[in-house]
């Protein structure tokens, strides 16, 4: 809606090498340049878009439409990809769910921000980026580092510190009730500066008390540790939140580290509530592989907190949304390729999803945009391979979903940028658990997903295909 030149831009323009020896027309037509002849067409936010299904439709004049090329290509592509991105490591991940810890490693803060906002988009339960909490409303969750508990050496730095107690109205020394459940007991080898740490944690955070348990020795000292804590804890009417994991065997220190907390309530039957719903969340480098490889594990992870290889997208850095010219003073235009699938399908395009009679989705149907849309429960749709003369469906669809909408009409935004992402992550998790078929969503060998197109914009592409094509010659 704001977009335009300013004179300062303009004067900027003139001063380059590149651009001092043009018209002043030309500097004139970007000064008198707005969007009121633009209109923008739009998958609806979180929509799951396939190869070939536009992500924007742009109709308007050329200049302006090429002026707004990076800029838009740069507003969805990133995004695009961490949505996707976290999507596939929320299907790996479940039923555990997964948690933004992607900050520290992000390109710089914006990209940062927009990762931690786009994964909770894809299907993350939180993030521990605060910044991102505030200005988007994503949940916040986090634990404390290394170094806090490295801070930490002895026991009489925390010999002071209360808590009140909910039992008894009353405040009262914590670190006394926590050393009820060490004297005595071969507990007394764990290390006192860590032991330390989680009681003070635990008394500034005794609702949220989520303590990283491998600093020293995981099973020997920071899960012995957490556990004398968090019986201090639902001593006082607290109840304990879980421990991370962030190195060694994830899912064999997992399961470790559940069955002690069976073992407690086994022992201790009261304690059933605080100890049989434990959070136990796992960190270290976690990528899709990983996911799918702990999936096939016994363990006892509830919880993923990645960061890195999701908001660096290590599969796949960067994603290749392209911006093409398909029609052009009312004719279709075309972009060729010895590779296929870079090939453009010309002519203004309509796209649609069609549904079966389970709710799963069968087809995606590209029609051109003079043409009349399918028509669910009627004679069938005839869907055909843009490239592959053979391959046709006819299809009897039980719902019929238009994919695009105008957005955007000449200044007039049409439709609001949904301002609670909650909506918009619900969307797409009901289109990942329920919208497709496993086989298409699987991690091994998934199926492709059809999108196919309407026979009038099949000949038409291959009408354009041939009269643009230079025909090689042989003698």
């Amino acid at each position: 809606q704001s977009f335009g030149f300013t004179q300062d831009d303009v004067d900027y323009l003139k001063s380059t090498p590149a651009l001092q020896h043009c018209d002043e027309g030309f500097f004139e037509y970007l000064l008198n340049l707005d969007t009121s002849q633009l209109k923008v067409y739009a998958l609806s936010e979180g929509t799951l878009a396939f190869p070939k299904i536009p992500l924007l439709i742009l109709e308007g004049p050329l200049g302006l439409c090429q002026l707004l090329e990076t800029t838009l290509l740069n507003l969805v592509n990133f995004p695009s990809l961490i949505a996707t991105n976290a999507s596939r490591m929320v299907l790996r991940a479940h039923p555990a769910s997964c948690v933004e810890f992607g900050l520290r490693r992000a390109q710089g803060p914006d990209g940062a921000c927009s990762a931690s906002k786009y994964s909770y988009v894809g299907g993350f339960g939180a993030t521990s980026n605060v910044q991102a909490g505030k200005d988007f409303g994503i949940p916040i969750v986090g634990t404390h580092a290394h170094a806090y508990v490295q801070a930490f050496s002895a026991l009489d730095e925390v010999s002071g510190l209360t808590l009140y107690n909910k039992k008894t109205n009353q405040d009262e020394n914590f670190l006394q009730r926590v050393l009820k459940y060490r004297v005595g007991h071969h507990l007394i080898s764990t290390n006192d500066g860590e032991l330390a740490s989680f009681t003070a944690y635990a008394c500034g955070f005794p609702d949220n008390c989520l303590c990283l348990v491998d600093t020293y020795n995981t099973i020997t000292s920071g899960l012995q540790n957490f556990i004398m804590v968090a019986k201090a804890l639902d001593d006082f009417g607290y109840k304990p939140k879980g421990i991370r994991l962030d190195s060694g065997d994830l899912a064999q220190l997992s399961v470790q580290c559940q069955e002690a907390f069976a073992a407690v309530v086994e022992q201790e039957p009261a304690r059933k509530e605080a100890f049989s719903s434990l959070t136990v969340v796992a960190s270290n480098d976690i990528n899709e592989d990983i996911l799918v490889e702990l999936s096939h594990m016994d363990h006892g992870i509830t919880s993923y907190g990645i960061g890195t290889n999701l908001v660096t997208c290590q599969a796949q850095p960067a994603l290749g949304c392209v911006y093409k010219l398909v029609e052009w003073k009312g004719y279709p235009r075309i972009k060729l390729s010895q590779e296929l699938p870079k090939a453009t399908m010309p002519g203004r395009k309509r796209a649609y999803r069609l549904y079966g009679k389970d709710g799963k989705a069968l087809v995606d149907y590209i029609s051109l945009a003079t043409e009349d849309p399918p028509v669910a429960d009627g004679d069938g749709v005839i869907c055909r391979h843009p490239f592959k003369q053979q391959q046709r469906l006819k299809v009897f669809a039980s719902r019929v979903e238009p994919l695009h909408h105008l957005v955007f009409d000449g200044s007039v935004a049409m439709e609001e940028v949904p301002k609670d992402l909650s909506q918009t992550q619900k969307y797409v998790l009901s289109q990942i658990h329920d919208s497709f078929p496993e086989s298409i969503t699987r991690y091994n060998d998934p199926e492709v997903y059809n999108v196919m197109v309407s026979l009038d914009l099949y000949q038409s592409l291959h009408a354009t295909w041939e009269k643009e094509a230079p025909l090689e010659e042989l003698d």
